[in-house]
């Protein structure tokens, strides 16, 4: 028996695709980073610069794409997206220096960041509730499967292409054709319903939904479902966000956010390649060990989505803590011996050390902090300022990732990888302490009841905290 129609299906796989490419264009930049350093004579430090131009358009990205969905229509802005990741790959592609590679790298970078916030608003508008966690969770499924398949085309790029000077530009170039299929996917599907509806459109809201939905009664379903929603957060935007009421929710968010990236966890999504080589491995193995850690962190996030209805939040971030203070302390003790003990005489046995290291550390990430971060933000907020409070944790998440990436190549030049792999395993350290302490659990709380569970029962007619107005 059917429970989704095929517009809905198509709506879904349109917003995964954007998802995917999200995902590829994460993680294409790590077959690229060798090449750029020498085609473009770069430094350490410039490299970083230039590796994170993308993740600095990201923030910008996810700070601005809410207004313009808002006023303009999610579809619409998917639409810009798609040419902006279209742009971005062709630009990348033919970069003719460095500048010309990071403002196009930027752009693209924009394009990320506004599909980590309107891919998934458009699947959860778009679909009806009793599938809608389903379809959501593609979205983060094909985030991490385009991880997957940029380490699997620049390992194809490099063996059909076998040349140094061009292979990145390939690399760059291959992410057009989703983004081209992505573009053309979205003159298929509808815009959102509950968009038409909170924008006066109400008969056309109400037609695209007896074309999403199977009967009548769940057609009247979902349209009262919108209508309740939209009633209840008409005054959502008059409610101040930095008050003293709101401050444990969010530092839950910031923390939860900051952690995610001080693991290094898209550092070493960037640098994959190039942390194999140090290691001793020769440039063809790397690219296939990229591979490895690509679809280790494809299987670990399918495995933890299984879960994490079962176990609970606190129960995977403990797991994946202790994860990362074993595999981090190992890649940091590695690193320290060979470069220290041996004096860099790094082997094909230190390789497969690194790289079994790489699998257990991209295995603890996709099982906790992976699986569970933007579940946890979406749960802790208050419906009056969710929408706010999901955008607060993502910016947070991308500075932090901008932060490490950009970092991390001359970190590791000057001070070698011991050093590097030890500051994220003394930052993971402390994650485990919070989560001990501090993270409460949310597995199976109603969103309705959140607010008693933290302590942060609204009073309605509580006025904004005066310290907050001030700026204090």
């Amino acid at each position: 028996m059917r429970v989704m129609k095929p517009l809905v299906v198509r709506s879904a796989l349109v917003a995964s695709v954007g998802g995917l490419i999200f995902g590829f264009d994460t993680a294409v930049i790590s077959g690229t980073t060798s090449q750029l350093k020498d085609y473009f004579h770069l430094d350490d430090a410039y490299l970083g610069w230039a590796v994170g131009m993308a993740l600095l358009g990201t923030i910008l990205g996810a700070l601005t794409a809410g207004k313009p969905a808002d006023r303009y229509g999610r579809k619409k802005v998917l639409f810009v997206i798609g040419v902006l990741y279209l742009t971005g790959a062709l630009g990348s592609a033919f970069a003719t220096n460095i500048v010309t590679l990071e403002i196009f790298r930027f752009l693209g970078g924009i394009g990320v960041g506004a599909a980590s916030v309107c891919a998934p608003i458009y699947t959860a508008e778009i679909a009806p509730a009793k599938v809608r966690g389903r379809l959501v969770g593609l979205v983060q499924f094909n985030i991490v499967l385009g991880i997957l398949l940029a380490y699997l085309s620049n390992t194809i790029v490099r063996n059909l292409v076998g040349d140094p000077t061009v292979d990145w530009r390939w690399m760059f170039g291959v992410m057009a054709v989703p983004s081209a299929i992505f573009l053309v996917m979205l003159f298929t599907v509808p815009e959102t319903p509950r968009w038409l509806m909170a924008n006066g459109r109400e008969a056309q809201g109400r037609a695209v939904i007896a074309k999403l939905t199977m009967s009548s009664d769940e057609a009247h379903q979902q349209i009262t479902e919108i209508q309740e929603s939209l009633a209840a957060s008409s005054d959502d935007s008059k409610v101040p966000f930095f008050t003293r009421p709101h401050a444990k929710v969010i530092m839950l968010a910031f923390m939860i956010a900051m952690f995610n990236q001080m693991s290094g966890i898209n550092a070493i999504l960037y640098y994959a390649p190039v942390v194999m080589q140090k290691a001793g491995a020769s440039t063809d193995a790397a690219f296939m060990m990229s591979v490895g850690v690509g679809f280790m962190n494809l299987v670990a996030t399918m495995a933890a989505l299984t879960v994490i209805d079962k176990i609970g939040r606190r129960s995977l971030m403990i797991i994946g803590s202790i994860g990362y203070l074993v595999s981090l302390g190992f890649l940091s003790g590695l690193m320290f011996y060979y470069e220290n003990a041996l004096g860099g005489a790094f082997d094909g046995t230190s390789s497969i050390l690194v790289l079994l290291g790489l699998l257990v550390f991209i295995a603890a990430h996709a099982f906790g902090q992976g699986s569970v971060i933007w579940v946890f933000i979406s749960e802790i907020f208050p419906n009056r300022i969710r929408g706010r409070g999901q955008s607060f944790g993502s910016l947070t998440h991308w500075v932090f990732a901008w932060l490490t990436s950009t970092l991390f190549p001359p970190v590791i030049g000057a001070l070698g990888g011991g050093v590097a792999f030890g500051v994220f395993a003394v930052f993971m350290l402390g994650q485990l302490v919070w989560v001990l302490k501090v993270m409460p659990e949310t597995k199976g709380v109603p969103l309705e009841e959140m607010e008693a569970k933290l302590g942060l029962t609204h009073d309605p007619n509580a006025k904004a905290d005066p310290l907050a107005a001030k700026g204090h």
